[in-house]
């Protein structure tokens, strides 16, 4: 399939956990559904615009995350609303990543939405961006730095990856892992739905985790588990 890897940092980062809504905790790293938003942000894509293609492209792209840094997390105290009645409804403290740097690979597993997978890459490689790309929260923008475009070949066995893996797979080496359950589908009512979530296993500041089962190289180089 065809796909491409690019950086995505930045000073902050948000990506709530639905089941922590009065103080709201982060995932440790981007998820799928952020990442979808936030290549709707760089092609232009209004809210209501991206309603349908939230599912289209949860079915039509698949991803991985290598955490280049260490996750470190702290917590802010700040409220989202100015109406006085509403604070005590209002987040009073939320988790923040600090300094999130990702290599993603990103690959377009149908080619129905190959034009959006194209312009996506055509501003990645050309810098630009019609709105701000975020780190989950408005207030935490993106810096995205394309690195290269190739193919992914589906594989089974033995395999290393800087990347997370499935909780399905025969994980070999256990040293300095995280663990995370991340979504990777949201409906067009911008519901990420609970059945469609999957537990990984993830190396932190690019170390290497040893597995076997399912999953992609990138240009005969790399090794991916995508989902």
């Amino acid at each position: 399939m065809k796909a491409l890897q690019f950086i995505i940092k930045g000073n902050w980062g948000h990506f709530r956990k639905p089941e922590t809504n009065n103080n709201p905790l982060s995932h440790d790293f981007i998820t799928k559904t952020a990442l979808i938003g936030l290549i709707g942000a760089v092609i232009g894509k209004e809210r209501m615009e991206m309603k349908p293609l939230f599912p289209q492209l949860s079915d039509n792209l698949k991803y991985s995350v290598q955490v280049n840094n260490a996750v470190q997390k702290q917590s802010w105290g700040f409220t989202f609303r100015s109406v006085s009645d509403a604070y005590k409804q209002a987040p009073k403290q939320m988790e923040i990543i600090r300094n999130p740097n990702y290599l993603v690979t990103l690959g377009l597993f149908d080619n129905n939405s190959e034009s959006i997978f194209d312009e996506f890459n055509l501003s990645l490689q050309n810098s630009t961006a019609k709105y701000t790309p975020i780190l989950g929260l408005h207030n935490c923008p993106a810096e995205l730095e394309f690195l290269e475009e190739g193919e992914l070949i589906q594989k089974y066995g033995e395999f290393k990856t800087t990347g997370f893996i499935s909780t399905a797979h025969l994980a070999k080496n256990f040293s300095r892992l995280g663990f995370e359950k991340i979504p990777a589908y949201q409906n067009d009512d911008f519901w990420n739905l609970p059945e469609k979530y999957i537990q990984v296993v993830y190396p932190s500041e690019s170390n290497a985790i040893l597995a076997e089962g399912e999953h992609y190289i990138f240009k005969n180089q790399s090794n991916w588990f995508l989902i």
